[in-house]
């Protein structure tokens, strides 16, 4: 196809397409005449890699070539690549709260206790620590206590993922569910959060059907729904 037809495939104009090759994410296309060039479909899937990465993962332009570099690194295994895609959508916060080196150590003790097969100082580690270590400035250090509660429900979580991009057989599309996967998948994970949450509260603090006892203030506390 010639890029007005990769463009219309797309959606992705022709100046960002040009754009894209000019910065090497996306490969020039085999040309047929001195002024014209041909596309196909591995240019199609490669376009659309490009643009989940930005559009969806908010990746710069910079990060992007890293992670395709990893993508297209001969012999490099599916571990390597996908450690690449979630390193570069892995935010690290700016803030750096009091008592980050003691959340740092148990970020590392947790990692240990679990056996993860993680480094210490991954993006996420440090993210971890950095809300941790919110969480003791505001005097909610007790957190800690429910830490490997949370692992554990992520280990699980961890697996369904894997099992879901799993399905796909080549690394461009792993990379894609991946980036995808994440980033839609931590709204839908905050959004499963609060309605169990909303669930747990009822069952826990409301008055129900057979007597659970009711929060002070909790709605139907006077039995007229005040």
């Amino acid at each position: 196809m010639r890029i007005g037809e990769l463009s219309r495939e797309t959606g992705v104009a022709v100046p960002t397409i040009k754009f894209y090759v000019r910065e090497g994410l996306l490969p020039a296309g085999r040309l047929t005449s001195p002024n014209q060039a041909s596309y196909d479909e591995g240019h199609v899937r490669r376009l659309r890699l490009i643009r989940g990465l930005i559009d969806v993962g908010g990746l710069s332009v910079a990060t992007v070539r890293e992670v395709l570099s990893a993508v297209d690194a001969p012999g490099g295994s599916v571990h390597k690549v996908l450690g690449a895609a979630h390193d570069a959508i892995t935010p690290v916060p700016a803030a750096r709260p009091e008592g980050l080196s003691d959340a740092r150590r148990t970020v590392a003790d947790l990692i240990r206790r679990r056996g993860w097969r993680a480094e210490e100082d991954h993006p996420a580690a440090e993210a971890m620590a950095v809300a941790l270590a919110a969480f003791q400035d505001l005097g909610q250090g007790a957190f800690l206590e429910v830490l490997d509660d949370y692992a554990e429900a992520c280990e699980r979580i961890a697996d369904a993922d894997l099992a879901y991009v799993g399905r796909h057989a080549d690394v461009e599309a792993l990379v894609e569910s991946v980036v995808v996967g994440t980033v839609l998948g931590d709204a839908v994970l905050t959004a499963l959060r609060r309605l169990a949450h909303v669930d747990r509260s009822a069952r826990r603090y409301e008055q129900g059907r057979e007597g659970e006892r009711v929060a002070p203030g909790a709605p139907g506390e006077d039995g007229q729904g005040r």
